[in-house]
């Protein structure tokens, strides 16, 4: 979160158990809190994996550090059209957004944070199968 302060990046607590509802409660309060340089040591400490929107400042590409006890963090960049061909071979525009991922390969290898690349890939361009698959 970029604040006043510089970077802060607040975390929610045991998000495995909350609903998407609760997960949007929860950023705005942090959102709300680090607006106003509010955010508490709780709120900042003891996250396990991060998503930071470097993109909302005009990033592209990073490289992100890993804060023990985290286990990854990736760094969303800006969304940029840009030209790629289609399948008959056409240049055409297309919406692309980079991903820098760091791990900590001593709890995951990097084959399985390509796995996870992959389907964060795929619900990032299909939505609507993230909605499915949600608990």
């Amino acid at each position: 979160m970029d604040t006043s302060q510089g970077l802060l990046v607040p975390n929610v607590k045991n998000v495995q158990v909350l609903s998407v509802f609760d997960i949007a409660v929860e950023l705005n309060r942090l959102q709300s809190l680090g607006a106003v340089g509010q955010l508490g040591t709780t709120d900042l400490t003891h996250g396990t994996f991060t998503l930071s929107n470097i993109g909302s400042i005009g990033g592209t590409y990073a490289k992100p550090v890993i804060l023990p006890p985290e286990v990854a963090i990736g760094a969303l960049g800006k969304i940029q059209i840009l030209p790629r061909f289609n399948s008959r071979g056409e240049v055409v525009k297309a919406n692309i957004m980079n991903i820098s991922w760091s791990a900590d390969h001593r709890i995951i290898d990097g084959a399985t944070m390509c796995r996870f690349s992959n389907v964060m890939k795929d619900y990032l361009e299909n939505p609507a199968a993230m909605v499915l698959d949600l608990k």
